[in-house]
């Protein structure tokens, strides 16, 4: 196995184009290709991209991302543990497999997980339970295909009816504190801790030793909006009207508090960046943003 490189390493997921992604409407490999001019060293995929179980179609999209002189980071999937019905939860495990499998395919390090919906007939218990062990089952199987599986702290998935189960930074930690495994991780995603109405630097101190992979985004209110006004009365903010997606670095969250603590842990995975939204300009802006701050905190970025 190579060694771990010294720097963090930035790659691209295209939010903007998810549905169109996903439903067909866009071509993954027009994606990729228009991926090129970005600077990033790697492309995040999603699930969903890959409708069929066609063998060779994943082979050929890594060989596309290989061609730009990038690779496939992480693949971003969406479980669903918290269904009570035992044979659903089942069947979400068995299809999560799937998904390490198309990690490996693409060959991608990490896999991510999540809890699953935040269903009003679940109990806070039973939910933790449920995910605890789903997760649990899935450990053999990702070390055997040599996949990490990275717990995003979420807020909902494009295609769920409810909101993240484990949304809410106290729940996140119950659940990623009782799972112990090299082969086990946290995705950290700073936005989402604004969403759920958490402080994201707080967050990131709890699990500074368990990040495995990172989303960057960022958020903005509108003017003469505060972030007290937006929350709702369970402490969630949801994503409101007022609460918008930006350029990396130039809203609510402090990327120089972020970075000084993933430096001081020796961070050197994948920072995702979850942008584009106002256009893919945006998204060379982010990238650019984030490599200045590798640089400022990690020191000049080698050429590869």
């Amino acid at each position: 196995m190579n060694a771990t490189p010294k720097w963090p390493k930035i790659s691209a997921f295209p939010k903007c184009y998810v549905d169109a992604l996903s439903t067909g409407k866009m071509d993954l490999f027009e994606w990729i290709g228009m991926s090129v001019d970005l600077g990033a060293e790697g492309l995040e995929m999603y699930d969903r991209f890959f409708p069929s179980d066609d063998a060779a179609y994943p082979k050929r999209v890594r060989g596309a991302i290989e061609r730009t002189g990038q690779v496939c980071s992480m693949l971003c999937v969406s479980p669903d543990f918290t269904h009570p019905d035992r044979t659903f939860r089942a069947a979400q495990v068995e299809q999560h497999k799937k998904a390490i499998d198309l990690t490996a395919a693409l060959g991608a390090s990490c896999c991510r997980v999540l809890s699953g919906q935040r269903r009003t007939d679940v109990s806070r218990s039973n939910g933790v339970r449920w995910v605890v062990e789903s997760i649990r089952q899935l450990l053999p199987y990702a070390e055997s295909r040599g996949v990490i599986l990275s717990m995003e702290n979420h807020y909902k998935d494009g295609f769920w009816e409810f909101p993240e189960f484990a949304q809410k930074a106290d729940v996140f930690l119950e659940i990623v504190e009782q799972i112990d495994s090299p082969w086990f991780g946290v995705q950290y995603d700073p936005s989402n801790a604004v969403v759920a109405g958490d402080d994201p630097v707080a967050l990131l101190e709890r699990v500074r030793h368990r990040v495995r992979s990172m989303h960057a985004s960022d958020r903005y209110l509108e003017p003469g909006t505060s972030l007290e006004e937006m929350k709702q009365a369970d402490g969630t903010l949801g994503y409101p009207k007022n609460l918008h997606h930006g350029v990396v670095g130039r809203g609510m969250n402090d990327y120089d508090a972020i970075f000084r603590i993933l430096r001081e842990t020796g961070y050197s995975g994948w920072i995702s960046i979850e942008d584009g939204v106002n256009g893919m300009d945006e998204m060379k802006e982010s990238i650019d943003f984030l490599k200045a701050k590798i640089t400022q905190y990690w020191g000049p970025i080698p050429a590869i």
